[in-house]
């Protein structure tokens, strides 16, 4: 190695030891970015969280969408995010999927994967799956080429063409019919499903892809009282295995899953703890619940 080389390595690697001492590293001073190495499609859980938001604020037309929130997530966890129209509950699930960029702050996924670097396709790629209210499936496929579209796979024309399902594609497929409660409705088209169905068909949709977590929008919102016990199951069923973001105003159901739930307001959080918490919170019940 030549000296004006090894004088350059000795640059960046002082560059790099100063971020660390000082807390200024790309992992918001998370020790993890640099006591470990990253492995490509793999999160870093080290410190106990998946998911990671510091001081995100946004503002459109004047308006603070979002203001200094800071929330942060759990492998495995269920949370339940409430909070009046308004609040800022659709843009921080926006910023997480890269189809809103911060004016500030920070957004990581795990300690190492900063989310702000990334584009929205990629984000999906790295194991983040939404899901909006307004389910969006294909209604002239059956139920069972919906879940086959899904899976990870080159979607080039000619992949797509020679494309068989192997052995433990299959398996997993069946899995998930069973996972979504639709395994007697394999063969229907799916837009002859009831609303609740096609909920479960597009959740089913995103499972496919193996997400790490997922972000869920009102997803009972429609749905018989029936349905919505039997999603309640569903999601209860995916705690542990997947990390879970659901955004409801069905306190009911909320009840049904929720350990942690966290309430925003005007772009902020403000009451978090169980649905016995906050509800007995006196700003709660002044700005979403009511007396």
């Amino acid at each position: 190695m030549t000296p004006d080389l090894m004088e350059e390595g000795a640059k960046r690697r002082e560059k790099i030891l100063t971020k660390v001492e000082s807390g200024k590293t790309e992992s918001g001073g998370r020790e993890a970015g640099f006591s470990r190495l990253a492995t490509p499609g793999e999160v870093d859980l080290t410190h106990g969280r998946i998911l990671y938001l510091e001081d995100v604020s946004v503002s459109f037309d004047g308006f603070k969408a979002i203001n200094k929130l800071n929330l942060d997530i759990a492998p495995g966890e269920l949370r339940c995010i409430i909070g009046p129209n308004g609040a800022g509950k659709t843009t921080m699930m926006d910023i997480i999927t890269g189809k809103t960029r911060p004016d500030e702050g920070t957004v990581f996924f795990g300690s190492t994967i900063d989310l702000l670097r990334y584009k929205e396709a990629e984000i999906a790629q790295l194991g983040i799956g939404r899901k909006f209210q307004k389910p969006t499936v294909f209604e002239h496929l059956s139920v069972f080429e919906n879940l086959e579209l899904a899976l990870k796979t080159d979607k080039g024309v000619k992949r797509s063409m020679l494309f068989k399902l192997d052995s433990a594609q299959g398996d997993r497929l069946a899995d998930i019919l069973h996972t979504i409660h639709l395994a007697d409705s394999v063969s229907r088209l799916a837009g002859t499903l009831s609303h609740g169905q096609k909920q479960w068909l597009e959740i089913g949709m995103l499972l496919m892809q193996d997400p790490k977590l997922l972000l869920l929008d009102e997803p009972v919102a429609g749905m018989t009282d029936e349905e919505t016990a039997r999603t309640a199951e569903l999601f209860l069923s995916l705690k542990g295995k997947h990390s879970l973001m659901v955004v409801e105003h069905d306190m009911s159901f909320i009840r049904t899953i929720s350990d942690i739930v966290t309430v925003l307001c005007d772009g902020s959080v403000l009451a978090q703890g169980t649905l016995d918490q906050v509800q007995s919170d006196e700003r709660v019940i002044e700005v979403y619940l009511g007396r």
